[in-house]
């Protein structure tokens, strides 16, 4: 059961982080606008745009690459980067309802209760009278006729990015900075421990609401254990930065964080792709490991490249002389 949780973390960890780094857009937008939620809204849902527009050129990339066998529905189908971008528009416009930061934090809290207790019910009673290609942002049934779990509609997955979002502004507010750096880590992993025991507790009621209840899939109570999880990780990173380093100086998570859109492109061709590097379900726990060494030490070269390829395009620029 442990096992499977913190399998399940990845896509969650993504939205969440996104919903984090929108608060940190919001803020820097509303800072060069003298505080207008309008300008942070609009610098949301455009950050938003642009990560959809490119899962959909994602989508046709990997639609080309196997050309002969993977059915053109494939282009429409709801993975996470989709998500990601969708949940950024919606972060986006509920910040349009805001009138100040307290309140867009307020509602963003909201909406990631709203979409996890709804989830039940979403998967339960579909749209369907909406094409398959709508309806599968809402509940991931893509063009088989049910919800498929291995897919990321709006519908439980956008309620991380929201849940982002709100601590994202706990962070950044005056309180969050008042509690940095000594306070501010006990305070966000009792949090988080706190959030997963309400989860824990939640499920182990002899009482259960939805009729049809899957823990796995859309629980609510499995989304607070998930959330508070995330949280704890984001106290121990924390921790960590605040540390003395380890072995060496190296800022190779940050190094890999200001690239992870193209780290992200890359490594699913490594792992899922036809350019897979191991064989698929015949790898050993030994195989598996050094797989997933080569797959990390590749992603910092190619970070690490990448950033002085635009550390040298940048110079280039700036020595370039100005017509007179």
């Amino acid at each position: 059961m442990y096992s499977q949780i913190l399998g399940t973390l990845p896509a969650p960890l993504f939205l969440f982080l996104a919903g984090v780094s929108a608060a940190m857009m919001a803020q820097k937008a509303a800072a060069k606008t003298s505080g207008s939620m309008g300008a942070a809204a609009r610098t949301i849902i455009r950050r938003g745009a642009e990560i959809w527009a490119l899962a959909m050129l994602f989508r046709l990339q990997e639609y080309l690459i196997a050309w002969h066998w993977a059915p053109v529905t494939d282009l429409l189908r709801m993975d996470v980067l989709n998500c990601i971008g969708v949940s950024l528009m919606l972060v986006g416009l509920v910040c349009t309802l805001a009138s100040s930061w307290p309140r867009f934090a307020a509602l963003c809290a909201v909406c990631a209760l709203a979409i996890s207790c709804a989830t039940p019910l979403v998967w339960a009673h579909r749209p369907t009278w909406l094409p398959w290609y709508l309806e599968t942002y809402f509940d991931g049934v893509h063009n088989q006729g049910k919800p498929l779990p291995w897919l990321f509609p709006i519908f439980p997955w956008a309620a991380f990015a929201f849940a982002g979002v709100v601590i994202g502004y706990f962070i950044l507010s005056e309180t969050g900075k008042r509690l940095q750096p000594t306070i501010m880590v006990p305070v966000t992993a009792i949090l988080g421990i706190a959030i997963v025991g309400i989860g824990y507790g939640l499920d182990h009621l002899p009482l259960q609401i939805y009729s049809n209840y899957d823990f796995w899939h859309t629980s609510p109570n499995f989304f607070l254990i998930r959330l508070g999880i995330v949280i704890i990780i984001l106290a121990a990173c924390d921790a960590r930065c605040q540390m003395r380093p380890l072995f060496s100086k190296s800022r190779a998570l940050i190094l890999m964080g200001q690239h992870s859109l193209l780290l992200y492109w890359v490594h699913i061709e490594l792992v899922y792709g036809r350019l897979h590097i191991l064989p698929r379900k015949a790898e050993s726990i030994l195989g598996a490991t050094a797989g997933l060494l080569i797959i990390t030490l590749s992603m910092l070269l190619l970070a690490y490249l990448q950033g002085k390829w635009d550390a040298r395009k940048k110079q280039r620029l700036q020595v370039r002389p100005v017509p007179a």
